[in-house]
């Protein structure tokens, strides 16, 4: 697209009302409220500065998420694996893991997010492997199709499909027993 953007398709009336969405799917790919914070940060940047190439009349959403994930791939999992790799005094850890649960009482979002989900759902969402996570975020959760979810995860649509599958039967073990004591399912 080139010239005038039309008002109705600017920035601020098309992307900026997607940025909860957008912080959600960061959070959980992020599993960190500052990192997702960044990644949010990151993905309107470079938004922003290709908007030129953003297609009036398409889904922004799909758009976004591909960013999202994009930026995500390219800097959250290299610094994850390094972070992985580095062998820490248990010590330190103890303070830490002590300090972030201190800090997750008193953040809004965490509140907000334990009253949509429960600590047994929100802990099979953040077991899952990676890349069954974001499959079931993209299609599940942010309800995109499997052919913008593979664009977004730059994989086939295939991919996403098995991805989504093994993903949701993880989730369906993990949360079979939790489903049972609420009368979500029937007892065998």
């Amino acid at each position: 697209m080139t010239g005038t953007v039309p008002p109705e398709h600017s920035f601020e009336l098309v992307a900026m009302p997607l940025m909860d969405q957008v912080f959600s799917t960061a959070l959980y790919l992020t599993r960190d409220r500052s990192e997702a914070e960044d990644l949010v940060q990151e993905t309107y940047l470079r938004a922003y500065r290709f908007w030129d190439r953003f297609e009036p009349g398409t889904n922004c959403r799909a758009w976004l998420m591909t960013i999202t994930h994009n930026q995500f791939r390219n800097r959250y999992r290299e610094k994850q694996k390094t972070a992985r790799d580095v062998e820490l005094d248990e010590g330190l850890l103890d303070v830490e893991s002590q300090s972030t649960s201190d800090s997750e009482s008193d953040d809004p979002e965490r509140r907000i997010l334990s009253n949509v989900l429960d600590e047994e759902v929100e802990a099979a969402m953040k077991a899952l492997p990676d890349d069954y996570l974001e499959a079931v975020l993209l299609v599940d959760l942010q309800e995109l199709t499997y052919e913008e979810a593979a664009t977004a995860m730059d994989c086939p649509v295939g991919t996403v499909r098995s991805r989504l599958s093994r993903g949701r039967r993880l989730l369906h073990k993990a949360l079979l027993e939790y489903a049972r004591q609420r009368g979500l399912v029937r007892q065998e």
